[in-house]
């Protein structure tokens, strides 16, 4: 029997002990009254991202998920943020991750700028892009909140160049550092622009209203995560022979959508941040399983809180989180779709990072065996029917359940 599929990321899931919450997790100290539905009609599990005690990026944790060798397939994050953002990149082109920030006397004092808005990163990235002239072709656009993305056009053999993020307020931004003469020129265009776009940066509207307000100033550029052309050797539509479409709003995770094959849906409303429509997602995901044979969504704002060192404020994305997965299963037919629901890395608060905990996991729908559990957290997947498995493992399970393998040998 052929089923249909979703696989919902919720971004940064996995935690650790949290004091005030008497030692359980966001995850289970949250109201998840869907994801426990799903837990207790199919089967539970944890799954190492990469590989046991490996932090994954956000980008080689999804690689990883959607069937991809990320040693071999990555080519740095920058490349998969400018396709997310939209941009259509040439074989030959350079692109990097950006973060608004805000320097003060030298030294970097908010790395995210006060988390400022998509709508106001946006118009100070057309800013920097009007004003900013260089010897090369770039091209300068906003993401999704503090983030952007810089392309260098035709500047791909110079992809051995540094960052000038030191990771960490209260030091200064780092020089470019290089390891050939082609990536000698690609820093010494990038210390240019970080300074012109300073100073195109400080005096703007958008900060001097931010000020004003007593807000965190956008005033500097904190560039990393040079990338080139990814290694694909095949679509993931390709290799099993599915039409797939993507429902989220972070501009990397698109671009890994993007890179694979996926068919890129972000419904208004869906932005990425804590204020993100939950809603509108869950609405876009129903509506395109008619069309298609396998959707994922993916939520962002967990791994936010995690970051952020902010646990109560992660329980309440989780219960957001759930809330979507509650439309979602209302509205489906879980007995010809097969559901699962996991997070691309763990983002423990005490850690304000990735870590390397393994990833709760659960399968539920159609054709699934079930274990013993009645919710959805840690302990719970600990001894879960799945038991540990790696990140590329997810897919192939799902695909067996939907009916969409084929068996090896006689």
């Amino acid at each position: 029997m052929k089923r249909k599929g979703i696989l919902i990321i919720i971004d940064g899931l996995g935690d650790r002990p949290i004091k005030e919450f008497g030692g359980k997790t966001p995850l289970e100290y949250a109201n998840t009254p869907n994801l426990d539905k799903l837990a207790k009609i199919g089967i539970l599990g944890l799954q190492d991202p990469i590989k046991p005690g490996q932090p994954a990026g956000s980008d080689t944790a999804h690689l990883s998920i959607f069937g991809y060798n990320p040693y071999k397939t990555y080519r740095g994050r920058g490349f998969f943020e400018a396709l997310g953002v939209g941009l259509d990149l040439d074989k030959d082109d350079l692109a990097f991750r950006v973060n608004f920030a805000t320097i003060k006397n030298g030294i970097i004092v908010d790395r995210r700028a006060g988390r400022i808005s998509t709508e106001e990163a946006h118009e100070l990235a057309k800013a920097i892009q009007e004003n900013v002239k260089l010897p090369v072709e770039f091209i300068f656009k906003g993401a999704t909140g503090h983030r952007a993305v810089l392309v260098l056009k035709g500047m791909a053999k110079g992809y051995k160049v540094g960052e000038n993020d030191p990771h960490e307020a209260g030091k200064p931004p780092h020089k470019f550092t290089y390891g050939d003469e082609e990536s000698r020129k690609v820093a010494e265009i990038l210390e240019e622009f970080v300074q012109k776009a300073h100073e195109v940066l400080e005096n703007h509207p958008v900060n001097e209203k931010r000020r004003k307000e007593g807000k965190p100033v956008a005033n500097y550029l904190l560039i990393r995560g040079a990338g080139t052309y990814p290694d694909i050797p095949m679509k993931f539509t390709e290799q099993w022979g599915v039409k797939a479409a993507a429902v989220l709003a972070t501009a990397l995770v698109k671009g890994v959508a993007r890179a694979i094959g996926f068919d890129v849906f972000t419904p208004e409303g869906a932005t990425g941040e804590y204020n993100t429509d939950e809603m509108a997602k869950a609405k876009a995901a129903v509506e395109l399983l008619k069309d298609y044979d396998f959707v994922f969504v993916h939520f962002k704002p967990t791994d936010a809180a995690g970051h952020d060192n902010k646990p109560k404020l992660k329980a309440e994305m989780v219960e957001k989180a759930d809330r979507m997965i509650g439309y979602i299963i209302e509205n489906i037919d879980l007995e010809k779709t097969v559901i699962a629901v996991t997070g691309d890395h763990s983002t423990p608060c005490e850690v304000m990072n990735h870590s390397g905990d393994p990833v709760p996991l659960l399968i539920a729908g159609g054709g699934v065996r079930t274990d013993y559990a009645e919710s959805f957290g840690e302990r719970e997947c600990m001894r879960g029917g799945i038991g540990r498995v790696k990140g590329h493992d997810i897919v192939p399970m799902m695909m067996d359940l939907m009916g969409r393998t084929e068996k090896f040998g006689a």
